[in-house]
Formats: C-alpha cells, structure tokens, sequence
C-alpha cells in the first residue's frame, strides 16, 4: 500500500471513530489528516484533501485549535494560514479529556445538583424514586470525574508509566 493511500484509510477510520464519540466526522478528519501529515497543511491543502468546504475546514480547524489539538503556523513570505497537528499522543488525549470533562460531565453535574435540591411535588413514591436516581447518577458522575483527574496527573509520573508498560 502506498503512503497517501494507508493516510487517507487512517483519515477515514478517525473520523468514523470521531463521529461514533459525537465528535463531527470532518473535525476528525481533519485531526487525522494533520496527524498523518510531518510537514503543516494550509486550509486549502485540507479541502483539497478531505473534498471539504472552506466554511467546513475553517470552523473545524478552529475548534481543533480551541481543543488544544492542532496549532496554527505563519510561514514567511505566505499569506496564507497553515496548520499542524500536537503529535504527542499523551497530550492529545489529556487535551481530549479535559475538553469532554468540560462540555459533557460538569454540565451533568451541574443539573444533578440542581435537581437533587428542588423542592418536587408529585407522589411520594415517585419524588423518592426520582432522587434516588439523581443522588446515584451524581455519584457515579463523581466517580468518572475523579477517575479522570488520576489519569490526567498521573500522565507524567514515571512509576505509573512503567507499571502500564509492565501490564502491557
């Protein structure tokens, strides 16, 4: 298989696996792309590539670059814009992390706690119910949320990086 050929099924597999994670498939293409990619692509190398428009290319590009997973570039004597993906796997998915902590289990957290102190009107049977469920989600919450600061500080330590390597 040639290189460009093995780019573009790594292209369209991150972005069927970005899409299945509610992550538009064309923001992870274009992730992927840059990814692939040593040398950073301009806007127009991204639609050429992925057969994006431009409106498309520029608003996913700023998101990625809002995630903290691609950087923009100024080449001297261009006009033009260009852009490269943060290949360190590590900090890609910490960033990742961090940005779905952020739009996904704090707002969760937030309308848990709000539900949990409203004053309900209903039958008694069926208040209690309805708590309980907010108080048990709002723990397991808790708990996905902690885990997930473990892992973002443990990243860096070296004794958790050779205990993986070990269970790896």
């Amino acid at each position: 298989m040639k290189l460009e050929e093995a780019k573009m099924e790594f292209v369209q597999s991150w972005g069927s696996i970005g899409s299945s994670w509610g992550i538009p498939r064309s923001m992870a293409q274009i992730h992927a792309l840059l990814l692939a990619n040593k040398d950073p692509l301009s806007t127009e190398d991204v639609m050429e590539k992925i057969r994006i428009s431009r409106g498309n290319a520029n608003t996913n590009l700023r998101e990625l670059i809002n995630w903290q997973l691609v950087s923009k570039q100024n080449k001297l004597g261009e006009r033009r814009e260009f852009f490269t993906a943060n290949s360190d796997v590590m900090m890609m998915a910490q960033n990742i992390v961090q940005e779905r902590k952020k739009r996904e289990l704090q707002p969760v957290m937030e309308l848990l706690v709000k539900l949990q102190n409203e004053e309900l009107e209903g039958k008694e049977a069926d208040v209690e119910h309805f708590r309980k469920l907010m108080i048990e989600l709002d723990d397991f919450i808790k708990q996905l949320d902690q885990l997930s600061e473990i892992w973002l500080k443990l990243k860096d330590n070296f004794f958790f990086k050779k205990m993986i390597n070990i269970m790896g």
